[in-house]
């Protein structure tokens, strides 16, 4: 969250840092219990040791490195009916990370760290993992430099890899969890690049106290999602545990109806949500 990036080298977190150089008119009068309590929120000294551990690795095996850190291991079932091709594989966005690292590290060895992964561009902070992420700015204008990049990727045969929710799955009025309703792009790029599209559904969830400290943000009105804060916490519950996923038969990238874009990522969140009852 708050990764310091210094020479194109990796470098701990230090919250107080990142305060006193980006807010140095007010840095002075911040209470120190103020900035403890945001160090201890994400878990910042654990996060350093995990960092130390990828921080002499690259891409999948840096992804794989944190795993095996935290104790976490990942099994997924349907990934070797898979014929041979280049494809975008899709997937449900539960936990906001973590998920993120486990796709990276299992379908990065199933296809020889062959991949890319299309990410919010401030995880390019996170330079182990720079050979794996294809930026974008969600919060401003994307450089043509980073969208030639993209093109690139697509238009070569690394296996592609997205979340289409772009933020972690929230709570439903109904009390279920699940994504926001999915951006198009998944669909615009399966059809312009000719990708077969592989959904797959993410078997896991972050805390209630996550969602609903989401759902009271929200009810207040305050627009910036706060809770993310929370995330790293969030990430270190799951230390010692298996995230399981499913993989769904690959969709022909002709099947789509590029006309009406916005309905097929409407649909094909549904496929991805209708492989929750399958084995995993």
């Amino acid at each position: 969250m708050i990764t310091v990036n210094m020479n194109g080298k990796l470098v701990k977190i230090d919250v107080d840092n990142v305060l006193r150089t980006r807010l140095p008119k007010h840095y002075r009068y911040i209470p120190r219990f103020v900035v403890r309590w945001l160090e201890r929120t994400i878990c910042q000294d654990r996060l350093n040791t995990i960092l130390e551990k990828m921080a002499d690795k690259n891409s999948v095996d840096a992804a794989t490195a944190a795993l095996d850190e935290m104790g976490i291991t990942v099994t997924a079932s349907g990934l070797d009916m898979l014929p041979d091709g280049r494809y975008m594989f899709v997937s449900n966005h539960p936990l906001g990370g973590l998920d993120g690292l486990a796709l990276i590290s299992f379908l990065g060895n199933r296809y020889a760290h062959k991949i890319k992964f299309l990410v919010n561009d401030l995880l390019m902070a996170v330079v182990p993992l720079r050979g794996v992420f294809l930026p974008v700015n969600k919060y401003g204008h994307q450089s043509r430099a980073a969208a030639s990049q993209i093109e690139e990727a697509l238009k070569g045969d690394d296996q592609f890899i997205t979340f289409p929710a772009g933020l972690c799955s929230r709570m439903q009025p109904d009390g279920t969890i699940a994504d926001l309703p999915w951006q198009k792009a998944a669909v615009v790029h399966a059809v312009n690049y000719q990708r077969d599209i592989v959904p797959i559904y993410f078997d896991a969830r972050n805390s209630r106290f996550f969602y609903r400290f989401a759902n009271w943000r929200k009810r207040l009105g305050i627009k910036f999602n706060i809770e993310l804060i929370f995330l790293p916490k969030e990430m270190l519950k799951q230390s010692g545990s298996n995230l399981r996923f499913v993989v769904g038969q690959p969709i022909p990238w002709s099947s789509f109806d590029a006309r009406a874009p916005k309905q097929e990522a409407a649909r094909l969140r549904d496929i991805v949500y209708s492989m929750a009852t399958m084995p995993s």
